[in-house]
């Protein structure tokens, strides 16, 4: 395990997360992460660490309200979010990790369009990184 270090275009909200330096994200199809570009490297809470920018959050919810989509108020980058599915987790956006230390990432689609009928079971007891 390494630290990574990411955050938002302009600077303002900052983290860190602890992972492998071979990294798994999901491309999800569904509404908000097909419009948002976001890939998600999904992790366990206590590997990841808010830096900075805090007070500098917005959050946005949807549809079941379970999903907590946090984004900078300045530049509007959502650099991270607090899924549904992993309700002890954090969903990284792989686009918002500084480069140097990933060394490979795999992109694997993901159906969140039908997400009800998808959504495997026991997947929010695993974490692929």
């Amino acid at each position: 395990m390494i630290t990574h270090r990411g955050g938002c275009h302009c600077g303002r909200v900052r983290f860190e997360f602890r992972a492998a330096a071979d990294l798994n994200a999901s491309e999800c199809n569904c509404s908000i992460c097909s419009k948002s570009g976001h890939r998600g490297v999904m992790l366990p809470r206590e590997r990841f660490k808010l830096v900075s920018g805090e007070d500098c959050l917005s959050e946005y919810r949807f549809d079941s309200g379970e999903a907590r989509h946090v984004f900078c108020r300045h530049c509007g980058v959502k650099s991270f979010y607090y899924p549904r599915s992993h309700p002890d987790g954090v969903s990284v956006n792989a686009s918002c990790i500084d480069p140097g230390t990933v060394a490979s990432m795999k992109i694997t689609p993901f159906d969140g369009q039908h997400w009800e009928d998808h959504y495997p079971k026991g997947y929010a007891e695993s974490y692929p990184n």
